[in-house]
C-alpha cells in the first residue's frame, strides 16, 4: 500500500512549495506542488514554524483562524477540517491558543498531520524534537 503524499514527501503537513528555503528541503524542493523534505523532522519543523508564524506575525491563534488560513475553502473542506482538528486536540475552535507552549503546538501538529494523511505515525518525542530544531 502506498503511503499518503505527505508521508512520502516527509512533509506531513502538506505544506505547498512557494519558494521558501525551508531547512531540509530536498533537491528538487517540491513534487510540483508540495515541499519535499529530506527527513520528516524537517517537514514537521516547517509545520511548527509556519503555525508559530501565524501567531507571531498575524495574530492568528484559534483553530478556526489557523485552519482557515492553512487550508482555505478554495482548496479544502475547511469547516470539516476545523471540526476534525478541534475534536483531535480537545480545544474549542474559537479558543485563543498559546502556540509558544510546546505542548499546545505539538497537539495541534499531531491533529493536522492526522487530518492531512489519515494517520499520525510520528511519536510525541519525534514531533517535540522536530519543532525545537
Amino acid at each position: 500500500m502506498t503511503e499518503p503524499r505527505g508521508i512520502r514527501n516527509n512533509n506531513p503537513g502538506n505544506i505547498k512549495y512557494n519558494g521558501i528555503n525551508w531547512m531540509g528541503l530536498s533537491v528538487p524542493p517540491s513534487d510540483g506542488v508540495f515541499c519535499v523534505f529530506t527527513d520528516a523532522k524537517y517537514g514537521i519543523r516547517a509545520l511548527g514554524k509556519l503555525l508559530r508564524n501565524y501567531n507571531r506575525h498575524y495574530g492568528i491563534r484559534t483553530i478556526n483562524s489557523i485552519i482557515t488560513r492553512f487550508a482555505p475553502s478554495t482548496e479544502n473542506q475547511t469547516d470539516a477540517y476545523i471540526k476534525s482538528v478541534a475534536r483531535s486536540t480537545g480545544y474549542d475552535p474559537h479558543t485563543q491558543l498559546n502556540l509558544e507552549d510546546t505542548k499546545v503546538l505539538v497537539n495541534l501538529c499531531q491533529a493536522i498531520i492526522k487530518h492531512e494523511n489519515g494517520k499520525q505515525p510520528y511519536s510525541l518525542e519525534e514531533i517535540e524534537a522536530a519543532i525545537q530544531c
